[in-house]
């Protein structure tokens, strides 16, 4: 966008302490709902409404869809396709981070736990594994496990990278959600290389809304709909 010469808002969650620098200005933080959001796009003069958020964040997505519908903003949903299984890969799919938490109802193993610091404490009922931790942030709080191990490091990630360390912190499993792109999918290709199971944690659903797979499409959807351009 900046390189196209568009002018425009880039939102963060405030999940991150840290968000990578972008050549647009920034905010950081909630919007106080749909309504919130719908008010903002009207106050700002909002044009065009990207929605580029995590696969799992429904609720944002929600909202979005909700706050252009009441200030009649064009929504694009920026996707990422979902991994699929290819050969060599032994997933165990489950709906939601309640049912990969009764997956983890087992004997004690070292578990790969890549779910984001938010639903650290949903494990706390299977306090018997070791857990490896690779977050982006250090947790505020001690996770609520008795043996883990908390790795800070920001993707993307290589597959020999994360080979090496499943190798070297003896990983019997792997928890992770079905984010896709390529920037998290070391862990699945070193996963699949080593035969160890993956519990993946498929999408949840998401509203029916316009949406494109790659950013030169995002563009192609600004250029296309309105020139009073201000994302």
């Amino acid at each position: 966008m900046a390189e196209r010469g568009l002018t425009g808002t880039v939102s963060f969650a405030g999940r991150v302490d840290r968000p990578v620098r972008q050549p647009l200005p920034q905010r950081v933080g909630g919007f106080g709902g749909a309504k919130g959001l719908a008010r903002y796009l009207k106050t700002e003069r909002i044009t065009h409404l990207i929605d580029a958020t995590h696969p799992f964040a429904t609720q944002m997505s929600r909202n979005a869809v909700e706050a252009a519908n009441l200030a009649s903003v064009p929504l694009i949903a920026l996707t990422r396709a979902p991994w699929t299984a290819q050969d060599g890969d032994d997933w165990r799919h489950v709906a939601d981070i309640a049912t990969a938490v009764t997956a983890l109802d087992r004997p004690a193993c070292n578990v790969m736990l890549a779910v984001g610091r938010m639903h650290l404490t949903d494990f706390a009922p299977n306090p018997q594994h070791r857990y490896l931790l690779r977050l982006v942030d250090p947790p505020k709080t001690p996770p609520p496990f008795p043996r883990h191990e908390v790795i800070v490091d920001r993707g993307p990630f290589s597959e020999d990278g994360d080979r090496r360390l499943m190798e070297t912190h003896g990983i019997d499993l792997i928890v992770s959600k079905n984010s896709g792109g390529a920037g998290a999918y070391a862990k699945i290709a070193a996963a699949r290389a080593l035969g160890l199971p993956v519990v993946m944690i498929d999408r949840p659903a998401t509203p029916v809304r316009h949406e494109a797979a790659s950013v030169p499409d995002v563009l192609e959807w600004i250029a296309h709909t309105r020139t009073d351009l201000g994302v």
